[in-house]
Protein backbone atom coordinates (compact mmCIF):
# COMPACT_ATOMS: atom_id res chain seq x y z
CA UNK A 1 0.00 0.00 0.00
CA UNK A 2 1.23 3.65 -0.57
CA UNK A 3 2.02 5.45 2.10
CA UNK A 4 2.56 9.38 2.86
CA UNK A 5 5.19 10.84 4.69
CA UNK A 6 2.95 12.22 7.33
CA UNK A 7 -0.08 10.39 8.48
CA UNK A 8 -3.10 11.63 6.75
CA UNK A 9 -5.00 11.95 10.25
CA UNK A 10 -2.13 13.73 11.89
CA UNK A 11 -2.60 16.66 9.37
CA UNK A 12 -6.32 16.54 8.93
CA UNK A 13 -6.29 16.52 12.50
CA UNK A 14 -4.43 19.73 12.85
CA UNK A 15 -6.47 21.28 10.21
CA UNK A 16 -9.14 20.83 12.31
CA UNK A 17 -8.14 22.06 15.71
CA UNK A 18 -6.91 25.24 13.90
CA UNK A 19 -10.04 25.37 12.92
CA UNK A 20 -9.13 25.96 8.78
CA UNK A 21 -12.49 24.75 6.72
CA UNK A 22 -10.16 24.63 3.61
CA UNK A 23 -6.15 24.98 4.49
CA UNK A 24 -6.51 26.15 0.87
CA UNK A 25 -8.24 29.62 2.06
CA UNK A 26 -5.90 30.06 5.03
CA UNK A 27 -3.90 33.01 5.98
CA UNK A 28 0.31 32.56 5.53
CA UNK A 29 0.36 33.46 8.93
CA UNK A 30 -2.18 30.66 9.83
CA UNK A 31 -0.52 28.39 7.17
CA UNK A 32 2.67 29.00 9.23
CA UNK A 33 0.87 27.74 12.42
CA UNK A 34 -0.50 24.52 11.11
CA UNK A 35 2.55 23.46 9.96
CA UNK A 36 4.69 24.19 13.59
CA UNK A 37 1.66 22.44 14.84
CA UNK A 38 1.87 19.54 12.59
CA UNK A 39 5.56 18.87 13.05
CA UNK A 40 5.02 18.86 16.50
CA UNK A 41 2.70 16.09 16.33
CA UNK A 42 4.37 14.04 13.89
CA UNK A 43 7.77 14.26 14.94
CA UNK A 44 8.83 15.23 11.21
CA UNK A 45 9.89 18.26 9.71
CA UNK A 46 8.79 20.27 6.82
CA UNK A 47 10.51 21.67 3.46
CA UNK A 48 8.97 25.08 4.63
CA UNK A 49 7.82 27.45 1.47
CA UNK A 50 5.19 29.17 2.76
CA UNK A 51 6.56 32.35 4.80
CA UNK A 52 8.46 34.75 2.64
CA UNK A 53 11.04 35.09 5.07
CA UNK A 54 14.70 36.50 4.57
CA UNK A 55 17.19 33.39 4.34
CA UNK A 56 20.21 35.00 4.65
CA UNK A 57 22.23 37.28 7.58
CA UNK A 58 20.74 40.61 8.24
CA UNK A 59 23.40 43.04 6.00
CA UNK A 60 25.88 43.63 8.46
CA UNK A 61 26.87 47.20 7.51
CA UNK A 62 23.28 47.74 9.32
CA UNK A 63 23.43 46.00 12.21
CA UNK A 64 26.80 47.57 13.52
CA UNK A 65 25.40 51.10 12.70
CA UNK A 66 22.09 50.17 14.30
CA UNK A 67 24.49 49.03 17.38
CA UNK A 68 26.06 52.15 17.54
CA UNK A 69 23.29 54.75 16.96
CA UNK A 70 21.22 52.69 20.23
CA UNK A 71 24.76 53.47 22.45
CA UNK A 72 24.56 56.81 21.11
CA UNK A 73 21.00 57.16 22.58
CA UNK A 74 18.46 57.60 19.90
CA UNK A 75 16.16 55.14 21.69
CA UNK A 76 15.64 57.86 24.33
CA UNK A 77 14.51 60.70 21.27
CA UNK A 78 11.66 60.46 19.36
CA UNK A 79 12.31 60.43 15.27
CA UNK A 80 11.30 63.18 12.90
CA UNK A 81 8.48 62.06 11.70
CA UNK A 82 9.14 62.24 7.85
CA UNK A 83 12.70 60.53 9.03
CA UNK A 84 15.89 61.20 9.45
CA UNK A 85 17.19 64.13 7.02
CA UNK A 86 20.34 62.34 6.29
CA UNK A 87 18.49 59.05 5.58
CA UNK A 88 15.95 61.32 3.36
CA UNK A 89 19.01 62.64 0.88
CA UNK A 90 20.34 58.54 0.98
CA UNK A 91 17.15 57.17 -0.16
CA UNK A 92 16.43 59.96 -2.60
CA UNK A 93 20.79 59.01 -4.07
CA UNK A 94 19.28 55.32 -4.02
CA UNK A 95 16.93 56.31 -6.26
CA UNK A 96 19.02 57.81 -8.41
CA UNK A 97 21.81 55.32 -8.52
CA UNK A 98 19.34 52.01 -8.99
CA UNK A 99 15.99 53.77 -10.79
CA UNK A 100 17.83 56.09 -13.01
CA UNK A 101 14.97 58.68 -11.43
CA UNK A 102 14.85 61.84 -9.91
CA UNK A 103 13.14 62.19 -6.59
CA UNK A 104 13.72 65.09 -4.05
CA UNK A 105 14.39 63.96 -0.54
CA UNK A 106 11.37 65.80 1.04
CA UNK A 107 9.23 62.92 -0.39
CA UNK A 108 11.37 60.03 0.46
CA UNK A 109 10.06 58.83 3.78
CA UNK A 110 10.94 55.43 5.89
CA UNK A 111 8.37 53.76 6.96
CA UNK A 112 7.83 50.66 9.31
CA UNK A 113 8.04 48.14 6.79
CA UNK A 114 6.30 48.61 3.65
CA UNK A 115 2.98 46.92 4.73
CA UNK A 116 3.05 50.29 7.08
CA UNK A 117 4.13 52.26 4.18
CA UNK A 118 1.10 50.85 1.92
CA UNK A 119 -1.49 50.99 4.33
CA UNK A 120 -0.82 54.61 4.50
CA UNK A 121 -0.82 55.26 1.00
CA UNK A 122 -4.00 52.98 0.39
CA UNK A 123 -5.70 55.55 3.19
CA UNK A 124 -4.27 58.48 2.27
CA UNK A 125 -5.05 57.72 -1.61
CA UNK A 126 -8.69 56.87 -1.07
CA UNK A 127 -9.58 60.27 0.34
CA UNK A 128 -7.86 62.87 -2.53
CA UNK A 129 -10.69 62.83 -4.84
CA UNK A 130 -14.24 62.26 -3.93
CA UNK A 131 -15.87 59.31 -6.52
CA UNK A 132 -12.03 57.66 -7.13
CA UNK A 133 -11.64 55.86 -3.87
CA UNK A 134 -11.42 52.09 -5.25
CA UNK A 135 -7.67 50.45 -5.44
CA UNK A 136 -7.13 48.53 -8.97
CA UNK A 137 -5.23 45.63 -8.01
CA UNK A 138 -3.07 44.13 -11.07
CA UNK A 139 -3.22 40.48 -9.52
CA UNK A 140 -2.06 37.88 -8.48
CA UNK A 141 -0.53 39.75 -5.13
CA UNK A 142 0.45 40.02 -1.52
CA UNK A 143 -3.31 39.06 0.14
CA UNK A 144 -2.69 41.20 3.11
CA UNK A 145 -2.84 44.31 0.90
CA UNK A 146 -6.77 43.74 0.27
CA UNK A 147 -6.91 42.77 3.82
CA UNK A 148 -5.39 46.22 4.57
CA UNK A 149 -8.26 47.31 2.21
CA UNK A 150 -10.87 45.39 4.24
CA UNK A 151 -9.80 46.63 7.53
CA UNK A 152 -9.92 50.60 5.82
CA UNK A 153 -12.77 50.08 4.22
CA UNK A 154 -11.68 50.55 1.08
CA UNK A 155 -13.05 49.11 -2.09
CA UNK A 156 -10.99 47.29 -4.88
CA UNK A 157 -11.76 45.50 -7.70
CA UNK A 158 -8.54 43.12 -9.37
CA UNK A 159 -7.35 41.16 -12.08
CA UNK A 160 -5.48 38.00 -12.97
CA UNK A 161 -2.67 39.25 -16.09
CA UNK A 162 -1.71 36.39 -16.94
CA UNK A 163 -3.62 36.08 -19.84
CA UNK A 164 -3.22 40.15 -20.67
CA UNK A 165 0.33 40.45 -20.61
CA UNK A 166 1.99 42.53 -23.63
CA UNK A 167 -0.36 44.64 -26.33
CA UNK A 168 -3.48 42.85 -24.54
CA UNK A 169 -2.85 44.75 -21.01
CA UNK A 170 -4.03 48.23 -22.11
CA UNK A 171 -7.72 47.05 -23.54
CA UNK A 172 -7.93 45.23 -20.07
CA UNK A 173 -6.61 48.28 -17.81
CA UNK A 174 -8.91 50.98 -19.86
CA UNK A 175 -11.53 48.89 -19.33
CA UNK A 176 -11.26 49.31 -15.26
CA UNK A 177 -10.29 52.81 -15.82
CA UNK A 178 -13.07 54.46 -18.05
CA UNK A 179 -15.27 53.68 -15.27
CA UNK A 180 -13.60 56.75 -13.52
CA UNK A 181 -13.99 55.21 -9.69
CA UNK A 182 -10.24 53.90 -9.81
CA UNK A 183 -7.58 55.80 -8.01
CA UNK A 184 -4.66 53.85 -8.18
CA UNK A 185 -3.04 51.25 -9.97
CA UNK A 186 -1.16 49.17 -7.45
CA UNK A 187 1.07 45.66 -8.42
CA UNK A 188 4.28 43.96 -7.60
CA UNK A 189 7.49 43.84 -9.42
CA UNK A 190 8.81 41.36 -9.74
CA UNK A 191 5.88 40.18 -8.77
CA UNK A 192 4.66 37.96 -5.40
CA UNK A 193 3.45 35.20 -5.59
CA UNK A 194 4.00 34.33 -9.84
CA UNK A 195 7.66 36.30 -9.72
CA UNK A 196 6.38 38.13 -13.13
CA UNK A 197 8.09 41.07 -14.26
CA UNK A 198 7.19 43.53 -16.66
CA UNK A 199 8.40 44.58 -19.60
CA UNK A 200 9.44 48.16 -20.56
CA UNK A 201 6.56 48.79 -23.09
CA UNK A 202 3.84 47.22 -20.06
CA UNK A 203 5.12 49.88 -17.74
CA UNK A 204 4.79 52.39 -20.15
CA UNK A 205 1.42 51.09 -20.81
CA UNK A 206 0.37 51.53 -17.09
CA UNK A 207 2.13 54.79 -17.22
CA UNK A 208 -0.04 56.03 -20.05
CA UNK A 209 -3.30 55.14 -18.74
CA UNK A 210 -2.96 56.57 -15.09
CA UNK A 211 -2.22 60.15 -17.11
CA UNK A 212 -5.13 59.65 -18.84
CA UNK A 213 -7.51 58.92 -16.09
CA UNK A 214 -5.66 60.97 -13.62
CA UNK A 215 -4.85 57.63 -11.46
CA UNK A 216 -2.19 57.23 -8.91
CA UNK A 217 0.60 54.31 -9.55
CA UNK A 218 1.95 52.44 -6.79
CA UNK A 219 4.71 50.12 -7.21
CA UNK A 220 5.60 47.78 -5.06
CA UNK A 221 9.67 46.94 -5.58
CA UNK A 222 9.79 44.50 -2.40
CA UNK A 223 12.20 42.11 -4.35
CA UNK A 224 14.53 44.79 -5.29
CA UNK A 225 17.46 43.77 -8.34
CA UNK A 226 16.20 40.41 -8.21
CA UNK A 227 15.55 39.38 -11.85
CA UNK A 228 18.86 38.02 -11.66
CA UNK A 229 18.70 37.95 -15.70
CA UNK A 230 19.81 42.06 -15.39
CA UNK A 231 22.36 42.85 -13.34
CA UNK A 232 21.40 46.61 -11.70
CA UNK A 233 24.25 45.76 -8.59
CA UNK A 234 26.69 49.02 -10.19
CA UNK A 235 25.33 52.30 -8.49
CA UNK A 236 24.71 54.86 -11.46
CA UNK A 237 25.72 52.36 -14.54
CA UNK A 238 22.96 50.71 -16.48
CA UNK A 239 20.95 48.31 -16.29
CA UNK A 240 18.41 49.93 -13.66
CA UNK A 241 16.03 48.63 -11.93
CA UNK A 242 12.68 48.84 -13.95
CA UNK A 243 10.06 51.31 -12.60
CA UNK A 244 7.34 52.91 -13.77
CA UNK A 245 8.29 56.10 -12.54
CA UNK A 246 9.94 56.44 -15.80
CA UNK A 247 7.42 57.01 -17.76
CA UNK A 248 4.60 59.18 -14.85
CA UNK A 249 5.27 61.75 -12.70
CA UNK A 250 1.97 60.77 -10.12
CA UNK A 251 3.28 57.83 -8.18
CA UNK A 252 4.55 56.17 -5.34
CA UNK A 253 7.22 53.45 -5.01
CA UNK A 254 7.75 51.07 -2.12
CA UNK A 255 11.07 49.58 -1.33
CA UNK A 256 11.19 47.40 1.20
CA UNK A 257 14.44 46.07 3.52
CA UNK A 258 13.72 42.81 4.19
CA UNK A 259 14.69 40.65 1.22
CA UNK A 260 17.23 43.43 -0.33
CA UNK A 261 19.22 43.68 2.90
CA UNK A 262 17.89 40.76 4.63
CA UNK A 263 16.86 43.31 7.00
CA UNK A 264 13.21 42.30 8.10
CA UNK A 265 13.33 41.81 11.46
CA UNK A 266 13.55 45.83 12.24
CA UNK A 267 10.31 46.80 9.83
CA UNK A 268 12.01 49.63 7.93
CA UNK A 269 11.27 50.26 4.34
CA UNK A 270 11.17 52.96 1.99
CA UNK A 271 8.40 55.08 0.59
CA UNK A 272 9.08 57.30 -2.60
CA UNK A 273 6.68 60.23 -3.79
CA UNK A 274 7.20 61.67 -6.98
CA UNK A 275 7.74 65.34 -7.15
CA UNK A 276 4.44 65.83 -9.15
CA UNK A 277 2.29 64.54 -6.23
CA UNK A 278 3.76 65.31 -3.07
CA UNK A 279 3.32 69.07 -4.54
CA UNK A 280 0.05 68.18 -5.57
CA UNK A 281 -3.17 70.04 -3.46
CA UNK A 282 -6.01 67.85 -2.92
CA UNK A 283 -9.22 69.82 -1.80
CA UNK A 284 -10.77 66.84 -0.40
CA UNK A 285 -8.32 66.17 1.64
CA UNK A 286 -9.66 68.91 4.21
CA UNK A 287 -12.83 66.81 5.07
CA UNK A 288 -9.97 64.28 7.12
CA UNK A 289 -6.62 66.50 7.00
CA UNK A 290 -5.48 69.90 7.67
CA UNK A 291 -3.81 70.30 4.91
CA UNK A 292 -4.37 69.50 0.89
CA UNK A 293 -0.82 69.25 -0.12
CA UNK A 294 -0.73 65.03 -0.75
CA UNK A 295 3.20 65.14 0.69
CA UNK A 296 2.26 67.16 3.65
CA UNK A 297 -0.53 64.88 4.40
CA UNK A 298 0.99 61.76 3.89
CA UNK A 299 3.39 62.53 6.49
CA UNK A 300 2.05 64.74 8.90
CA UNK A 301 -1.80 63.60 8.65
CA UNK A 302 -1.18 60.01 7.57
CA UNK A 303 2.01 58.82 8.56
CA UNK A 304 1.98 60.50 12.39
CA UNK A 305 -1.48 59.08 13.12
CA UNK A 306 -0.02 55.88 12.50
CA UNK A 307 3.72 55.47 14.20
CA UNK A 308 4.15 58.91 14.70
CA UNK A 309 7.23 58.30 12.19
CA UNK A 310 9.55 55.05 12.01
CA UNK A 311 11.79 53.84 14.93
CA UNK A 312 14.72 55.29 15.31
CA UNK A 313 17.40 53.24 15.06
CA UNK A 314 16.62 51.05 12.04
CA UNK A 315 16.90 54.40 10.59
CA UNK A 316 20.35 54.60 11.27
CA UNK A 317 20.88 51.00 10.06
CA UNK A 318 19.14 51.84 6.34
CA UNK A 319 20.94 54.78 6.36
CA UNK A 320 24.17 52.31 6.79
CA UNK A 321 22.97 50.30 4.07
CA UNK A 322 22.33 53.01 1.39
CA UNK A 323 25.10 54.73 1.88
CA UNK A 324 27.70 51.62 1.53
CA UNK A 325 25.01 50.42 -1.51
CA UNK A 326 25.83 53.93 -2.98
CA UNK A 327 29.35 54.33 -2.58
CA UNK A 328 29.51 51.07 -4.42
CA UNK A 329 30.87 49.48 -1.38
CA UNK A 330 27.72 46.99 -0.61
CA UNK A 331 26.72 44.72 -3.40
CA UNK A 332 23.26 43.71 -1.78
CA UNK A 333 22.66 42.45 -5.35
CA UNK A 334 25.25 40.01 -4.98
CA UNK A 335 24.01 39.12 -1.77
CA UNK A 336 20.84 37.55 -2.64
CA UNK A 337 22.10 35.95 -5.62
CA UNK A 338 21.81 32.29 -3.46
CA UNK A 339 18.14 33.20 -4.37
CA UNK A 340 18.30 32.54 -7.75
CA UNK A 341 20.09 29.12 -7.86
CA UNK A 342 17.79 27.83 -4.90
CA UNK A 343 15.07 28.10 -7.51
CA UNK A 344 16.05 26.80 -10.35
CA UNK A 345 16.86 23.87 -8.41
CA UNK A 346 13.90 23.55 -6.19
CA UNK A 347 11.98 23.92 -9.79
CA UNK A 348 13.97 20.78 -11.06
CA UNK A 349 12.46 18.80 -8.27
CA UNK A 350 8.72 19.40 -8.80
CA UNK A 351 9.56 19.49 -12.92
CA UNK A 352 11.17 16.14 -12.87
CA UNK A 353 8.00 14.70 -10.88
CA UNK A 354 5.15 15.57 -13.15
CA UNK A 355 4.03 19.48 -11.61
CA UNK A 356 4.44 22.15 -13.65
CA UNK A 357 4.67 25.79 -13.49
CA UNK A 358 1.89 27.76 -12.93
CA UNK A 359 3.18 31.58 -13.97
CA UNK A 360 5.90 30.57 -16.54
CA UNK A 361 6.76 33.43 -18.87
CA UNK A 362 7.03 37.22 -19.06
CA UNK A 363 5.38 37.41 -22.63
CA UNK A 364 7.82 35.03 -24.34
CA UNK A 365 10.75 34.85 -22.42
CA UNK A 366 10.98 32.54 -19.21
CA UNK A 367 10.62 34.28 -15.98
CA UNK A 368 13.34 34.57 -13.42
CA UNK A 369 14.98 32.47 -10.91
CA UNK A 370 14.46 34.18 -7.95
CA UNK A 371 12.76 34.32 -4.58
CA UNK A 372 9.73 32.71 -5.63
CA UNK A 373 7.78 30.62 -7.93
CA UNK A 374 4.60 28.84 -8.59
CA UNK A 375 3.60 25.16 -9.64
CA UNK A 376 0.33 23.19 -10.47
CA UNK A 377 -0.28 19.60 -10.12
CA UNK A 378 -2.57 18.07 -13.17
CA UNK A 379 -6.06 17.52 -11.66
CA UNK A 380 -5.40 19.22 -8.56
CA UNK A 381 -7.03 22.87 -7.73
CA UNK A 382 -5.01 25.45 -5.74
CA UNK A 383 -6.49 24.25 -2.35
CA UNK A 384 -6.40 20.86 -3.00
CA UNK A 385 -2.77 20.78 -4.02
CA UNK A 386 -2.44 22.59 -0.41
CA UNK A 387 -3.58 20.07 1.26
CA UNK A 388 -1.83 17.35 -0.67
CA UNK A 389 1.66 18.14 0.08
CA UNK A 390 1.18 18.19 3.65
CA UNK A 391 0.88 14.96 3.52
CA UNK A 392 4.70 14.77 1.99
CA UNK A 393 5.81 17.63 4.33
CA UNK A 394 5.48 20.19 2.01
CA UNK A 395 4.30 23.50 3.20
CA UNK A 396 3.43 26.64 0.82
CA UNK A 397 0.68 28.57 0.21
CA UNK A 398 -2.52 28.36 -2.14
CA UNK A 399 -2.70 30.88 -5.38
CA UNK A 400 -6.54 31.26 -4.82
CA UNK A 401 -5.80 33.93 -1.82
CA UNK A 402 -3.25 35.75 -4.12
CA UNK A 403 -5.69 36.85 -6.41
CA UNK A 404 -4.86 34.46 -9.21
CA UNK A 405 -7.40 32.16 -11.27
CA UNK A 406 -4.95 29.39 -12.20
CA UNK A 407 -4.78 26.47 -9.96
CA UNK A 408 -0.96 26.17 -7.88
CA UNK A 409 0.92 27.23 -4.88
CA UNK A 410 3.80 30.01 -4.14
CA UNK A 411 7.04 28.21 -2.96
CA UNK A 412 8.91 30.56 -1.47
CA UNK A 413 12.86 29.54 -1.41
CA UNK A 414 14.56 31.59 1.25
CA UNK A 415 13.84 29.06 3.98
CA UNK A 416 14.73 25.81 2.32
CA UNK A 417 18.53 25.28 3.00
CA UNK A 418 20.93 23.85 0.26
CA UNK A 419 21.19 20.69 2.46
CA UNK A 420 17.67 19.89 2.31
CA UNK A 421 16.93 19.89 -1.41
CA UNK A 422 17.94 16.39 -1.96
CA UNK A 423 14.51 15.61 1.01
CA UNK A 424 12.83 17.93 -1.62
CA UNK A 425 13.74 16.10 -4.31
CA UNK A 426 12.37 12.43 -2.55
CA UNK A 427 9.24 14.10 -1.05
CA UNK A 428 8.33 15.35 -5.02
CA UNK A 429 9.15 11.48 -5.70
CA UNK A 430 7.30 10.16 -3.62
CA UNK A 431 4.22 12.59 -4.27
CA UNK A 432 3.84 11.93 -7.56
CA UNK A 433 4.19 8.34 -6.87
CA UNK A 434 1.11 8.38 -4.28
CA UNK A 435 -0.87 10.74 -6.24
CA UNK A 436 0.07 10.25 -9.91
CA UNK A 437 -2.24 7.74 -11.35
CA UNK A 438 -5.20 8.78 -9.12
Amino acid sequence: MKETVIPKAIVDEAIKANGLPSVGKASIREVKKLINDIEKASGTRFVRMEMGIPGLPAAKVGVEAEIEALKNGVAALYPEVGGLPELKEEISRFAKNFLDIDVNPAGCIPTVGSMQGSFAAFLTVSRAQKGKNTTLFIDPGFPVHKQQHRVLGVPFESFDVYNFRGPKLREKLESYLKKGNISSIFYSNPNNPSWICFTEDELKTIAELAQKYNVIVMEDLAYFGMDFRHDISTPGVPPFQPTVAKYTDKYILFVSSSKAFSYAGQRIAMMMISDKLYQTDFPDFKEFYSTTQFGRTMIFGTVYCLSSGTSHSPQYALLAMLKAANNGSFNFVHETRIYGEKAHRMKQSFLNNHFYLTYDKDVDKDLSDGFYFTVGYPGMSSDELLHNLLYFGISAISLSITGSERDGIRACVSLVPMEDLPLLDERCKAFDAYFGNK
